[in-house]
């Protein structure tokens, strides 16, 4: 046997434990408290329980309801985000934002204007702002 291992398995056993750490390794009064029996709650219903440095937590969505699990489709409306993109959807489909409404809404600004009267343009007066030109 050589020296160093010889030297090792003294300091080994003479030399006591210099680590601070507690025997199971974690400093302590800086770790969130633990619970074992945490439950979760989907907005489905399902209750499940596991551990966690939470003890209740609420979800949108869980295993038993997810869509890619069911094959069903669930919007999650976070923020009106699905409202707001059906109400731009249905503006795309009604009649105004189609191509036949456009030429609608032309013909009624037309049809407003020549009710109006010509504009100072088309009788051609001049203004003053053209005059000091």
């Amino acid at each position: 046997m050589s020296n160093s291992f010889i030297f090792a398995i003294i300091a080994i056993l003479i030399i006591p434990n210099t680590n601070p750490l507690p025997p199971y390794g974690m400093k302590p009064k800086i770790h969130p408290k633990y619970f074992a029996e945490a439950t979760i709650t989907c907005a489905c219903g399902k209750v499940y329980t596991t551990g966690s440095t939470l003890e209740t937590m609420n979800v949108e969505v869980c295993a038993n309801c997810h869509p890619f699990y069911t094959g069903k489709q669930k919007l999650v409306d976070t923020a009106r985000r699905v409202d707001k993109f059906q109400r731009r959807a249905e503006l795309k489909t009604s009649v105004a934002a189609g191509k036949k409404g456009r030429t609608a809404k032309r013909s009624a600004l037309r049809v407003k204007r020549a009710e109006k009267g010509p504009t100072a343009e088309e009788e051609g007066v001049v203004t003053t702002t053209q005059a000091s030109q």
